[in-house]
């Protein structure tokens, strides 16, 4: 991750987070799905994405997948990496982000969201902080609040995780037995 001058009223935004909420296809991956001859789906995560959600759990920050896809290796991925929030196949992500934050008692100004396309922009308007990876579309990139130097599926979750993490003076490292 590069080192990008994040401005005090961002900071200041950031230092309020205490859940990230994600899209999947092109932000947690990028974007490609491949299928096999038989029609089994495969997508390819970044494991420096997932130490980057390891680093929030250790800091106490929650973390939460909201995705229109409908998909059995998003819901394994998120098993691997225990996130306990998880909504598949939603078709309102703004609602489906309010159901979690009541169920949480966050405020939206609590929450972070990275997304990559339109079907995130609604959801983006509403919460506390929102990013995109280098490679969204240009139309959410317009309302992002941080747009990643990195491309989704390829460290733009990490990148994202840390620049909250350092706006709370949070550490970015973890002890031998994690």
């Amino acid at each position: 991750m590069s080192d990008i001058k994040v401005t005090d009223e961002l900071n200041h935004k950031l230092n309020k987070i205490k859940l990230l909420v994600m899209d999947v296809d092109g932000t947690l991956t990028d974007g490609t799905m491949y299928y096999s001859k038989s029609g089994e789906e495969l997508k390819k995560f970044s494991t420096r994405d997932g130490m980057g959600i390891t680093l929030l759990r250790k800091n106490d920050i929650e973390s939460a997948i909201i995705t229109s896809e409908y998909s059995q290796i998003s819901e394994q991925r998120a098993m691997k990496l225990r996130i306990e929030h998880v909504v598949l196949g939603s078709r309102n992500k703004t609602e489906s982000l309010i159901d979690l934050s009541k169920k949480l008692s966050l405020e939206l100004n609590e929450i972070a969201f990275i997304g990559d396309d339109i079907n995130d922009e609604h959801v983006m308007n509403i919460v506390g902080v929102s990013a995109c990876p280098a490679d969204a579309t240009k139309s959410i990139q317009q309302i992002a609040d941080y747009i990643c130097t990195s491309n989704g599926g390829n460290g733009a979750v990490r990148e994202f995780i840390e620049a909250i993490l350092k706006s709370q003076n949070k550490t970015i490292s973890l002890t031998e037995n994690w």
